[in-house]
């Protein structure tokens, strides 16, 4: 796994090199920019509810009066920390939501970044169809609504356990965690597709191959971090990333050695 998280950590690398080469960045610009948009104005809304929520949470369960009436730091500093650790699990609660509303939003520039790179690692013409790109833009509907689903699910769970002290503060590690694989599973859904895989076989594929998933997402995340440039950058990046870390997982095997990772078919 950890081989694989070096490989997709790589793969951005190569993907801004292959950008250049290419010259794809009205791909990159245009979406990229109107991601950022949407981020922004999104992350400013989440805020007000997040803090909303978290001081109707203190007033309603009593807690807030609880710790005024008992005058202590120490609890003063924990309740603190707890509130914190919530703001954290909801911002990522919501982003995710965010997230998986542009990749559906995306999916056609997404599917055509990921086709066109493929098309020129292997040297390799891909026609275009317009039912082509209906059937890409589909699939990459469903894996997103699928992902987001199970993501919902698990991250709910985090933030249930946010609420147990002490184990609280190791919940927003494991829900990045998470958010990491679900976002870079749906990169390289793209190109499973493009091999024939089905929804099933791309489920267990990527599955048997986590860190190409948690790497694509870690980098796509850190370039969050970035105001602005990361914002407009990190989307079509990260399915170029994604492409190419399929593409480098997937060479044929060097003579007198076994291919150990084979495509499904």
């Amino acid at each position: 796994m950890l081989k694989e998280i070096i490989i997709a950590f790589q793969s951005y690398y190569r993907a801004h090199q292959f950008i250049k080469q290419h010259k794809l960045w009205k791909w990159i610009i245009i979406p990229g920019i109107i991601y950022m948009i949407l981020f922004v104005v999104s992350m400013y809304y989440f805020n007000q509810t997040a803090n909303a929520f978290i001081e109707w949470l203190s007033l309603k369960t009593g807690l807030k009066t609880w710790l005024d009436h008992m005058k202590s730091g120490l609890l003063g500093f924990f309740f603190t920390l707890a509130a914190l650790t919530l703001w954290l699990i909801q911002m990522l609660l919501y982003f995710s939501l965010f997230k998986y509303g542009w990749l559906i939003l995306g999916s056609p520039v997404f599917a055509y970044l990921s086709e066109k790179t493929d098309a020129i690692l292997q040297n390799k013409d891909y026609p275009f169809t317009l039912q082509q790109l209906l059937k890409d833009m589909v699939r990459g509907i469903q894996i997103a609504l699928r992902n987001a689903l199970w993501q919902t699910v698990y991250l709910v769970g985090i933030l249930i356990l946010s609420l147990i002290p002490i184990l609280g503060l190791a919940t927003p590690l494991l829900a990045i965690l998470v958010e990491c694989y679900y976002y870079g599973f749906s990169m390289l859904d793209y190109s499973c597709e493009r091999r024939k895989m089905n929804a099933a076989e791309s489920i267990f594929y990527i599955g048997n191959h986590k860190g190409l998933a948690v790497g694509n997402g870690i980098v796509f995340y850190v370039f969050q971090l970035i105001p602005f440039f990361g914002w407009m950058l990190a989307p079509a990046y990260a399915v170029i990333a994604a492409t190419m870390s399929m593409h480098e997982i997937n060479k044929p095997a060097p003579a007198g050695r076994p291919d150990i990772t084979p495509i499904l078919h």
